[in-house]
């Protein structure tokens, strides 16, 4: 899709670190105190009238069940306990943690933790949804975070504004890209691991794992209920149904075994809870609006192919599948919602140069399903409707007609319903230029505002007289030392299906109540001396290599060996690389198929964790 948009626009401007014992290693040092147990963060999501969910996963436990316990409270001192559990981890689920709280007021703020091997986690802030007459919802709309493409100053950038409900992420959560593919990291501090393109289960579970030690991430997860769709790279670039474009059979095996492990591992790190694998889902905001969560990706998309000719105005030709269409039209067709927003992950608004589309990955690519959606809002009169959109790493504010002969860009008459895009956290624009927003409209009247270089979020905001989005950007991706500004404001009144320019961004709301504590976690029984802990072990079981994931507090020396079960030392490395959090990999091609105790010592204490190899 980038390649092919690139090139179009091209043209018409022209017509117009290694340790001695050869291991890579990755250290990082998080903002906030970690404990053990607790690495990878907590999170909430899908935030309904009287529960949501909450998510962690434990880290300490080796190979072994541990038995967890949550509890909700509306202070963060948890004097009084509002709802609490029990769980399980399990390897089943690569020892994440997903419960459902429930039974909770609608419209309040509340704090929770998890309690593990007498740990507690760090506390994290979540909220319902209201119920009833509603005035108002502020969302962060987020998407496209490549982890080598540069820091997560938007995640923070939120943080620090603390006055939004949610955060609605549209997808590209992760990247599935080895170390040199696509966007090659050049800060040795921002790769990924593993450092090769990610195939399996336990490849996914591993990139999962390695975004969610970013600092960014972890806060804004743990201050903001998220609710969540996937898109193309949370499994391959351009994906639809039955393949997609970086994923070849002849090379990296079955697709349905590759997409099936992407979407177990997606549904075991992200605060969602799976309904039979499928993500589309709605949510109320009281009688303000209903949120329409699509998947425009792996739910029923056909093939890309073009965006012209027989096979693309094929008038069966589908991008959400019959059901998915089905349930989206019923949805907007039985509410008494003001507003209509609908989560979508790729642009629906054409995107032309002269008559002709130039990117089959969109809606553009499947215009009669388009067509139809648009004309079913404009023919039983469903005021209101808003698509949010990612994937396309830039900024745009679109108009949505059904037919561009009876719409007029000066007034907005004739579009049916309004669509803003926002830009990527970090993921690398396809354009590395300016390209004049006239000559863009030239083509598409309909575009109201386009920017293409900046990275950031949009911030949404909704009540009974309009919708509003801002587009916030940062000044750098290329260090955590930023700023942030409001490039444009474009608003949409109620019962106008239009979009016009804003008189001022959106106020800072104050009506948050106070971030979860930084404080370090409460500890129960904590050890004298702080010892090495092993986050995780990918992949388990292993063949040629065994990655980990550990944290040094102390910043000692550590001394890991890899034992057979007899007791005899297979392979043994030091590493000095001070306090913080160790990612490295260990070679093992010359090693029999076995199980085997993987040590780390700092001379101290030293903990243990069986592994295995196939």
């Amino acid at each position: 899709m980038k390649s092919t948009i690139l090139l179009v626009f091209t043209t018409l401007i022209l017509a117009q670190s290694f340790c001695a014992s050869g291991q890579r290693l990755v250290q990082k040092t998080l903002k906030s105190t970690l404990n053990a147990t607790f690495y990878h963060g907590v999170a909430s999501g899908d935030p309904r009238e009287h529960e949501v969910v909450l998510w962690t996963r434990i880290s300490s436990n080796g190979n072994e069940d541990a038995e967890v316990t949550w509890e909700v409270s509306t202070t963060t001192d948890f004097a009084v306990i509002t709802a609490y559990g029990n769980a399980t981890a399990t390897s089943a689920n690569d020892f994440t943690i997903k419960v459902l709280a429930e039974n909770l007021n609608s419209g309040q703020w509340y704090y929770y933790r998890f309690k593990a091997f007498d740990v507690y986690s760090p506390i994290g802030r979540t909220r319902t949804a209201p119920e009833g007459g509603v005035s108002n919802l502020r969302l962060a709309v987020m998407a496209c975070a490549n982890y080598q493409d540069g820091y997560f100053n938007a995640y923070r950038d939120v943080v620090n504004r603390n006055d939004v409900d949610a955060v609605l992420h549209l997808g590209d959560y992760i990247y599935e890209y080895g170390l040199t593919d696509f966007s090659p990291g050049s800060d040795t501090s921002r790769q990924h691991e593993p450092d090769y393109e990610i195939l399996d289960l336990n490849d996914y579970r591993h990139r999962h794992a390695h975004y969610k030690l970013d600092p960014d991430l972890q806060e804004l997860h743990r201050q903001f209920p998220f609710i969540s769709i996937w898109d193309d790279h949370e499994s391959a670039n351009n994906s639809w149904v039955g393949g997609a474009e970086n994923h070849s059979p002849a090379t990296e095996g079955d697709w349905e075994q590759r997409v099936s492990a992407a979407k177990q591992a997606y549904f075991e790190w992200m605060p969602i809870l799976p309904s039979n694998q499928r993500i589309y889902r709605s949510f109320n905001w009281g009688n303000l609006l209903k949120l329409v969560m699509l998947d425009t990706r792996l739910e029923g998309r056909e093939e890309q192919a073009g965006t012209s000719g027989a096979v693309v105005n094929d008038t069966n030709r589908t991008l959400l599948g019959d059901q998915q269409l089905n349930w989206f039209l019923n949805e907007l067709d039985n509410t008494q919602a003001q507003w209509k927003i609908m989560g979508n992950q790729v642009m629906i608004s054409p995107l032309r140069i002269s008559s002709q589309a130039v990117n089959e990955d969109q809606w553009d690519g499947y215009p009669l399903e388009r067509l139809a959606i648009l004309s079913h809002i404009d023919e039983n009169t469903i005021d209101n409707c808003v698509f949010l959109t990612g994937d396309i790493h830039t900024s745009w504010a679109n108009d949505l007609p059904v037919d561009f002969g009876s719409y007029t860009a000066s007034t907005g008459q004739g579009s049916v319903a309004v669509e803003y895009v926002c830009t990527s956290v970090s993921s690398s624009s396809i354009f590395d230029f300016e390209l004049a927003e006239g000559l863009i409209q030239l083509f598409n009247p309909n575009v109201k505002y386009a920017e293409l270089t900046s990275r950031g979020y949009l911030l949404f905001d909704v009540n009974t007289e309009r919708v509003q989005g801002d587009w916030v950007y940062v000044s750098t991706v290329s260090s955590t030392d930023f700023t942030s500004s409001v490039n444009a404001s474009w608003v949409c009144n109620d019962l106008e299906n239009h979009l016009e320019a804003a008189g001022l961004p959106l106020e800072p709301r104050f009506t948050n109540p106070e971030l979860a504590p930084e404080a370090a976690p409460t500890v129960v029984a904590e050890a004298s001396t702080p010892a090495p802990s092993i986050i995780a072990c990918y992949p388990n079981p292993f063949s040629n290599y065994l990655k980990f994931q550990m944290y040094n507090p102390s910043g000692a020396p550590l001394e890991i060996t890899l034992y057979d079960l007899s007791g005899r030392p297979l392979v043994s490395t030091c590493i000095e690389q001070g306090p913080g959090i160790i990612e490295g990999k260990i070679d093992t091609e010359s090693i029999r198929s076995s199980t085997f105790i993987l040590s780390v010592s700092d001379g101290k204490s030293h903990i243990e964790q069986r592994v295995v190899k196939q």
